[in-house]
């Protein structure tokens, strides 16, 4: 395996040469691409980071490596993509034979079995067209809008009766198409509306993420916190509205669960960890989220999966407390999570890289796409509000989507 820098910069997603081995991360036209299938490995159960840390550790450690650049994402990376619950749920990793970044100014490419010495280039591959979907229409999925709306109203009953303080519930729509749809589609359009998200694509999910779970180099860590949102509405503009959340009691306290439940999972791995003392406001074109910053410095080399295995779930996507939202959200959201909502991102051979939160994604088919959409609930929720608020987070997914469809 050989990294070496490209003297010129170049348009990560144009590179992908097809649909079915997309490989994505990026961000503001940073971060990493891969295509050709190396390896790859799935796992399942309780035990899934650990399993898919073992493995990914162990071939890492086998190639001869030479890394002419040193940076984060150069050498030996994997794509991975875990599953939220510890059942049902397959989680993957996937070592591509070829990755591009990019990040400060600086190009790179990692082959395994490459050319030799020489000037590095990006391969000349054949990039196949793009297909332009058409959405049929829209149907429900395993919990439709009605189900979750009746979800959202016995959590918060069962709140107001002192079970828990936060849950944190979804539910799905399916939109059939007029056959597969390319990933390559999904991820320009969602990387062009929303730059300052994590354009992803792993095994056929599909997203841009706003929420960063755990990014390590080296011993820093670091982690963005969202929970708490709106979104605009007619006659109301954007410093309104981002007065509003951050006055509002309801978000606040979804937040402060949140950024409670990262802090306490995540400090005993830490020397130090700096939490801020209030949110700021993100601002995204379909919706407006508290958000905080969290930084911190690591006692030793716990690997990033290890890591994530210690801080997932969150309360900003499980709730708080951990094991009582997990098992409300078995009981009253009765599908398959699947990946949505679980860690999604990348990893290097040295413990290291970007693990983000499956948020604003689909889970591609043949000839239907899966949206999910999900919200916070806490004892002030009402259902109402909950099921608008999800709809706005599903307006991404179908921007892209719908994007020269004309819908009957």
């Amino acid at each position: 395996m050989r990294t070496r820098e490209v003297s010129c910069p170049v348009e990560l997603l144009d590179l992908l040469p097809g649909p079915d081995d997309a490989l994505a991360w990026v961000s503001g036209g940073e971060g990493l691409v891969g295509w050709g299938e190396a390896a790859r490995v799935e796992a399942s159960g309780p035990d899934r980071f650990a399993e898919l840390d073992r493995w990914w550790r162990r071939f890492a450690s086998e190639f001869d490596v030479q890394d002419d650049v040193r940076r984060p994402g150069t050498g030996p990376v994997a794509f991975t993509s875990i599953a939220f619950a510890d059942e049902p749920g397959r989680s993957v990793l996937v070592v591509p034979r070829v990755v591009v970044g990019q990040r400060d100014g600086v190009t790179w490419i990692t082959e395994i079995g490459g050319p030799g010495d020489g000037a590095a280039q990006v391969p000349m591959q054949r990039v196949r067209p793009v297909r332009r979907p058409t959405v049929d229409r829209y149907t429900a999925g395993q919990l439709p809008v009605v189900g979750y709306r009746d979800a959202v109203h016995k959590a918060v009953h069962r709140m107001r009766t002192g079970e828990l303080d936060k849950v944190v519930l979804a539910h799905d729509l399916l939109a059939v198409t007029d056959g597969p749809v390319d990933a390559r589609f999904l991820l320009r359009r969602l990387a062009d509306r929303y730059p300052n998200c994590w354009a992803y694509a792993v095994d056929g999910l599909v997203g841009a993420t706003p929420e960063l779970l755990l990014r390590r180099t080296g011993r820093r860590v670091s982690s963005r916190v969202l929970a708490g949102t709106t979104w605009p509405r007619p006659g109301v503009d954007a410093d309104e509205l981002a007065a509003g959340l951050l006055g509002s009691a309801k978000d606040r306290e979804e937040h402060r669960f949140a950024v409670r439940s990262l802090a306490a999972t995540l400090s005993p791995y830490c020397a130090e960890l700096r939490v801020p003392e209030a949110p700021t406001v993100m601002r995204l074109p379909n919706v407006l989220h508290l958000a905080s910053e969290v930084h911190g410095r690591l006692l030793d080399g716990t690997p990033l999966l290890r890591l994530a295995e210690a801080v997932h779930p969150t309360a900003a996507v499980g709730g708080f407390p951990t094991a009582a939202a997990v098992r409300l959200i078995a009981e009253l959201e009765p599908m398959d999570r699947g990946r949505y909502t679980g860690p999604v991102g990348w990893l290097d051979a040295e413990g290291g890289g970007e693990l983000g939160i499956a948020l604003r994604c689909a889970e591609l088919g043949d000839g239907a796409v899966r949206l999910f959409a999900g919200c916070g609930i806490v004892a002030d929720s009402d259902p109402d509000s909950e099921v608008r608020e999800a709809a706005a987070k599903l307006v991404p997914m179908r921007e892209a989507l719908e994007d020269g469809t004309t819908l009957g």
